[in-house]
């Protein structure tokens, strides 16, 4: 609609008017904020700080550590404490040993011996229980039986016990030495008041002690003795078996105690040679004394681990050659004053008192005498082998076996080939190895 106004003024105007429409007010427009520019690598890292971050249990794992060093602790304690108490071995005691505590030894050389000897596993845990205990100055010198398994204790007390310290004296008896000759530097060292005397007991005759009581020794106990045979003609039934070696004897010790150490040696040292002797049984060694026989004659013919088995073999082919002899100048041979053979110039021989009287028994030589007499094994050794000869009686090399040589001969000490052996497999080549030998006429 148009309205006309005057509003006094003459030349009329004509003005137009519209209607507006209401308007709402404007919100705000939400705009994206505005990518941050990149930034320098300090700066990420900056960022990752102010990160919160998982803390690692450092406190868990040092209370960890410190109940398994606890417990580790507790455990090893626990076992020093069963063997101060003996209880480390569930209360089983080991086997006797007799432990020699020298004149002036300390606890802490003492506690060394009985680790040393299995008695005890820690020597430094025996030397502070001494001390603590105040018995370290209360150890006393002598010979002492123990057992490993023992308490601290009882350890102590048999160490602290009242003992007459005994001297001793050592010897050495070469291989090969006779009976007789054994028995002789007994009394020369004064242990025993007489050969007869050590003879006698060693042979498990009636015989009077060092103290002057009437006694007889039992070794049945030995499995060797118990198998002996009872051979006819035989001289000494101890001959062979009184092991050579060094030993040392306590000086006040019996005579019966003295052949022991002998017979305990020979036990160790043979322990399973017979399993050997079952082992072939067609063999011309049927038993273990059968081994001790022909070793002693190995052990004068050769006497060397080099020779044994090969002199072995030369009496195997003889002993398994019908009616062939041993044929051994260490059994029997007066045709040469300086050989030492058993029967004419030996120390046993001197001792039977044969070479005086211009004559040997002839049951003597029907038991010993492989020359002239005996086809086999004589009645009993001529020596006391040592282990190697022994050994190789049983296990002759087995290419000379194989091979049938039944000579040697050694070469003459003032000759070309001194100490040399020859061996041979037929009289006519042993011949002229006793001529290269040096030992021709």
């Amino acid at each position: 609609m148009r309205i006309q106004r005057n509003d006094g003024q003459n030349d009329p105007v004509t003005r137009s008017y519209h209607a507006r429409p209401q308007m709402e007010p404007q919100k705000p427009v939400s705009r994206p904020a505005p990518e941050p520019a990149e930034e320098e690598d300090g700066d990420d890292e900056e960022e990752e700080d102010a990160r919160p971050r998982r803390r690692f249990p450092i406190g868990l794992v040092i209370v960890l550590v410190f109940v398994v060093l606890v417990g580790v602790a507790g455990w090893n304690v626990f076992n020093l404490y069963r063997e101060v108490d003996g209880s480390a071995t569930g209360g089983v005691l080991g086997e006797e040993q007799e432990i020699e505590i020298e004149e002036g030894s300390t606890a802490s050389t003492i506690a060394g011996q009985l680790a040393q000897a299995g008695i005890i596993q820690h020597d430094w845990l025996f030397r502070f229980y001494a001390s603590y205990s105040g018995r370290a100055s209360d150890l006393q010198p002598g010979p002492v039986k123990l057992r490993s398994g023992m308490s601290y204790n009882d350890i102590l007390s048999a160490l602290s016990e009242q003992r007459v310290f005994r001297h001793t004296t050592t010897i050495t008896f070469p291989e090969g030495s006779t009976a007789v000759a054994i028995a002789q530097r007994m009394v020369d060292n004064g242990l025993c008041d007489s050969v007869d005397q050590f003879l006698a007991c060693a042979n498990g005759e009636p015989y009077t002690e060092k103290d002057g009581s009437e006694a007889q020794a039992d070794f049945s106990d030995y499995t060797f003795w118990a198998q002996m045979p009872d051979n006819p003609g035989r001289l000494f039934k101890c001959e062979g078996y009184l092991f050579p070696d060094t030993y040392e004897f306590f000086d006040d010790d019996t005579v019966e105690s003295y052949v022991r150490t002998f017979y305990n040696q020979f036990a160790k040292e043979t322990e399973g040679l017979q399993a050997e002797v079952d082992a072939d049984p067609n063999d011309c060694i049927n038993s273990l004394d059968d081994a001790v026989i022909l070793g002693s004659f190995i052990q004068e013919e050769a006497g060397m681990p080099e020779e044994d088995y090969k002199v072995s073999a030369c009496f195997h082919n003889r002993l398994e050659s019908a009616g062939m002899p041993l044929q051994s100048n260490a059994s029997c041979d007066i045709t040469n004053d300086n050989d030492n053979n058993y029967l004419w110039n030996s120390p046993m021989a001197e001792y039977m008192g044969w070479r005086a009287a211009g004559a040997i028994p002839e049951e003597v030589l029907a038991a010993y005498d492989t020359y002239n007499h005996v086809t086999g094994l004589p009645a009993g050794a001529i020596s006391n082998p040592g282990i190697d000869a022994i050994k190789a009686a049983l296990e002759p090399d087995q290419e000379y076996l194989d091979e049938g040589y039944l000579y040697f001969v050694t070469g003459n000490p003032n000759g070309d080939y001194p100490g040399q052996y020859f061996y041979a497999k037929t009289l006519e080549e042993h011949n002229a190895n006793v001529e290269k030998a040096g030992w021709a006429p």
